[in-house]
């Protein structure tokens, strides 16, 4: 008899614990949940032990994952949690799962569409800038080769002709001696093609033709 006492004290501690150990996981729906609970709900019958309905669905509201809190808020407020039933809080809860996995749904089926919609405007920016590159490079291309062909045509310098080329030789040779100081008279100001003074050679070349006249 006390074996027996002390098995049925054993069970009863494991239930116990159990008990304050459940909860509902994200993804497990109600009816999963439910069944888990209600396994050791009716195991605590089976020894004659157990809670009172009230505290086995303040338990369960308790227990339910943080995506549940407007719901449960919601079900505070609005009902008598002393007299509410087990069985039709579950209920409720189920009708909610319903339309919160609609809503899941639509949320989906929207991010989905609107994922769709990035990628294929990323896609088309993308063949964008690669259209736009390659026009540049072929434009350049063909400025490239349009000079090409202006140079292969009329040469890259223009030759100037022998007698300009000694022309323009002899005109700077005259005025850098043009340019060049002249220092007859004593004058260091003066510069040989700006000289009013006529040189020594011309006043003898004067002379003589006075001479013969």
């Amino acid at each position: 008899m006390i074996g027996n006492s002390q098995v049925k004290d054993n069970k009863i501690d494991l239930l116990v614990q159990q008990y304050e150990q459940f909860t509902i996981l994200e993804e497990e729906s109600i009816d999963s949940g439910f069944t888990r609970f209600n396994t050791i709900i009716t195991s605590f019958k089976a020894l004659d032990e157990g809670f009172s309905s009230k505290n086995y669905v303040r338990k369960f509201l308790r227990d339910l994952h943080p995506k549940w809190r407007a719901k449960v808020t919601a079900i505070k407020e609005s009902k008598d949690l002393s007299s509410l039933a087990l069985d039709e809080l579950i209920g409720n809860l189920k009708v909610h799962e319903v339309v919160m996995e609609k809503d899941s749904e639509i949320y989906r089926g929207k991010t989905e569409k609107l994922k769709s919609i990035a990628l294929k405007a990323k896609k088309e920016s993308s063949d964008d800038e690669t259209s736009t590159s390659r026009s540049d490079d072929e434009e350049y291309d063909m400025v490239v080769k349009n000079l090409k062909k202006f140079f292969r045509r009329k040469g890259k310098f223009v030759r100037q002709p022998r007698e300009e080329k000694n022309s323009f030789r002899q005109r700077d040779e005259k005025k850098g001696m043009s340019d060049q100081k002249c220092f007859r008279y004593g004058d260091p100001n003066n510069l040989i093609g700006d000289c009013p003074k006529p040189s020594r050679n011309k006043i003898k070349r004067l002379q003589w033709m006075v001479s013969w006249s």
